[in-house]
């Protein structure tokens, strides 16, 4: 329980300074940076408990609000320093997606959901904090950007740690291990530029908006 509870609280920072730098980006004030920084770090955690029908964690347990103030701090101080590398924001968002898609299938398990409720709800967890915080900030969610892979290393991670799980190989190695994947599969994916088949292409590269 201890160990679930520090990949849970790891990944709310990584996710709440994912949210806090773009907070700052957009030129947010010092609160609105600590609301979408919660957003991001709390967010698919509470919709993931929502789901399973129990009370969200977040809100039951007040040390959930520690990283997302300690994020708004961090980049409050340090945002000229962090803001040297381009990238930090989709580094920092690919830890937090790392560890979510993993602590998100597992509370999922604990519950006694099935195999592939628990992958689902895995995702769920990892891409929820990042899609309300584009969503909030009035950006093209990272998850429906054609151009990035956002899901698909979430999926992958929570199959994973599931199947670990069921062959009875599960463990806090497991869960770093996976989570490891993930992140590597992220990180290379944001600088090759990988991405996945498009839902439909017309003769121009381009969609209607209709139906």
């Amino acid at each position: 329980m201890a160990w679930s509870l520090v990949l849970d609280l790891l990944g709310t920072f990584f996710f709440a300074i994912s949210g806090c730098l773009l907070a700052a980006r957009r030129g947010f004030d010092i609160v609105g940076s600590l609301l979408l920084g919660s957003l991001t770090g709390l967010g698919g955690g509470v919709v993931r408990d929502v789901i399973i029908g129990v009370d969200p964690t977040a809100f039951v347990r007040p040390v959930y609000m520690v990283p997302p103030v300690a994020a708004t701090l961090l980049v409050y101080f340090l945002v000229h320093h962090v803001e040297r590398f381009p990238r930090t924001l989709l580094v920092f968002d690919a830890g937090g997606l790392a560890l979510f898609c993993i602590t998100g299938a597992v509370k999922a398990l604990d519950a006694g959901m099935n195999p592939v409720a628990a992958a689902l709800l895995g995702v769920t967890t990892g891409v929820g904090g990042g899609l309300l915080r584009d969503v909030v900030a009035n950006r093209v969610p990272q998850l429906f950007n054609p151009r990035d892979i956002y899901a698909v290393p979430a999926l992958l991670g929570a199959a994973l740690i599931t199947a670990l799980w069921h062959l009875g190989l599960f463990s806090p190695v497991a869960e770093l291990c996976v989570a490891a994947v993930v992140f590597t599969l992220r990180v290379l994916s944001l600088h090759y530029g990988w991405r996945i088949p498009q839902a439909a292409v017309s003769r121009h590269g381009a969609r209607p908006d209709g139906p």
